[in-house]
């Protein structure tokens, strides 16, 4: 079935990824193209609206993100935001320059335009988050001012008569507290979108999908165990029972007793045909002395390849090969732009030496919450579905310096205090992701009557949209106090615990 969609137009805004998840979580479906796609492109969709994004240049400066100006004249409601705001107004005859004062956070917006389709139901006095160097400075024909603050004149425009709509502010970070409303206004009021993307129908029409496409056909799946590969290869499981194969490398890194617990789930309580491939010595042997984490990743990656290729010829030819690619992955491997976050290893990084005639990547529109909310659809027990995010080569790059067996039952042991004390407390759905780390620093501490000289576990928790930034969560001190009296006093070999309270920027989530 075809679902009614939203473009967003990404200009190189660092929150492309947010405004798709706000207009999905509204219940419409969207995709996001980079501003160099080709108009016929747009033009042989049936787009209900286009979102044009932020980004960091300006629209008046030699080489800066541009579009073809006949874009305006497809009669589709367009929305643009920060950048995409300036570009419609400097496309469109409008001015733009550097702003008298540069304005980044919290602005008091006023509505002066309060008929505006755009801020139906948004009090006249809301706040808008801004970060902008160059403003609007006269608006194009046709439109007049509908938003302002007292630094910035033109807060937002349109031309209702060409459904045409620019907001100088972020709508879609929750630091905008009416943005979702004024986001959920484009989409219904605008564009007359009815809200047909529900993720029980996604499942339902993926499964009926897949079961015809892969009718008859020998299936392999890699299941790391991790949210996105169980949700994918449930998702194949539930089409053609069992055509498919999935084989789960257990590099020994995983977190305390998970692989049983995936096991439990999948294989038992789902009936899926898992081969679990214990590869924990064969791992500990590679990584053996290793302290640099680049070599960590790269032995990881490579012996993992390997095991994997090494059952798979066990099991013999098969025709379909199933990734666990969700829509990230896509979009950030995706671009060729210099702001390109990473390149993914679902996309591009495809085993060599398995032959396969067809790839099949049952999440690949999806988001992670969206991915969550599929394995709900289907059953999955909340604790596995809500995982944390969790490292390809797990703990290896949460145990700074070498790894040892007895280094990853430490590390298993006091991050599993962590997790069940987060969890307690309440606060495993508001922290994004919050792990144990085991330093390599050791220290004098007294246990008892005894000088000890033990190890360092760091806790790590972080709060943010995308994973791009983040801040550090705060957790309240008592549940902080539980986890570190636990740990110091169930877990052998720690005497100190620390929290990590640094933003990304500058340190990244992961210590390694």
């Amino acid at each position: 079935m075809e679902h009614e969609t939203i473009l967003i137009l990404d200009f190189g805004g660092q929150y492309n990824q947010l405004i798709g998840r706000r207009v999905r979580d509204l219940n419409v479906y969207c995709e996001i193209l980079p501003y160099r796609t080709p108009l016929d492109k747009i033009k042989a969709r049936t787009y209900k609206g286009i979102i044009f994004t932020g980004g960091p240049k300006s629209v008046y400066a030699p080489g800066s993100p541009s579009y073809d100006p006949a874009i305006f004249d497809l009669g589709i409601p367009i929305l643009g935001i920060c950048y995409g705001a300036q570009f419609m107004a400097y496309a469109l005859g409008g001015q733009v320059a550097p702003a008298a004062e540069r304005e980044y956070g919290h602005s008091d917006l006023t509505i002066t335009d309060t008929s505006d389709l755009i801020f139906k139901n948004v009090p006249k006095q809301t706040a808008g988050w801004m970060s902008h160097t160059d403003q609007i400075t006269r608006v194009p024909a046709g439109f007049h001012i509908t938003a302002a603050t007292p630094t910035c004149p033109v807060g937002a425009m349109s031309c209702p008569e060409r459904r045409l709509y620019g907001v100088q502010f972020h709508p879609e970070v929750n630091h905008t507290p009416e943005g979702n409303t004024m986001l959920r206004n484009f989409l219904y009021e605008v564009c007359g979108c009815s809200g047909d993307w529900q993720m029980s129908t996604f499942v339902e029409n993926t499964v009926d999908r897949l079961r015809t496409e892969l009718a008859g056909k020998k299936v392999l799946a890699a299941f790391s165990g991790g949210v996105d590969s169980s949700v994918a290869s449930l998702m194949v499981h539930k089409a053609v029972g069992s055509q498919l194969t999935c084989i789960f490398v257990d590099h020994g890194l995983l977190r305390k007793n998970e692989g049983d617990e995936v096991m439990s789930v999948f294989a038992h309580s789902f009936n899926m045909n898992i081969i679990r491939v214990n590869a924990r010595e064969r791992f500990l042997s590679k990584l053996a002395g290793v302290t640099d984490p680049e070599r960590k990743r790269k032995i990881i990656g490579e012996e993992f390849i390997r095991v994997f290729e090494e059952e798979a010829r066990k099991i013999g030819k098969v025709d379909v090969l199933v990734q666990g690619t969700i829509y990230p992955d896509v979009i950030e491997s995706g671009t060729d732009d210099a702001a390109t976050i990473k390149s993914h290893h679902n996309v591009g990084g495809l085993p060599k030496n398995i032959e396969f005639k067809e790839l099949v990547e049952p999440l690949r529109d999806l988001f992670k919450d969206e991915v969550r909310r599929a394995g709900t659809e289907m059953g999955i027990p909340d604790e596995l579905v809500w995982r944390q995010p969790f490292p390809g080569p797990g703990l290896a790059v949460r145990i700074l310096g070498d790894i040892t067996a007895d280094k990853i039952a430490l590390l298993q042991d006091a991050d599993a205090i962590f997790r069940e004390e987060v969890a307690k407390a309440g606060l495993n759905r508001e922290i994004s992701q919050y792990f144990a780390v085991l330093t390599n620093l050791r220290s004098v501490g007294v246990m008892g009557d005894s000088r000890t000289y033990d190890y360092t576990v760091a806790l790590r928790a972080v709060t943010t949209q995308d994973f791009m930034t983040s801040d550090w969560a705060k957790i309240p001190y008592e549940v902080l106090e539980r986890v570190s009296s636990r740990i110091v006093n169930e877990v052998q070999h720690v005497n100190r615990v620390v929290y990590d309270i640094t933003t990304k920027p500058p340190a990244t989530i992961e210590w390694e």
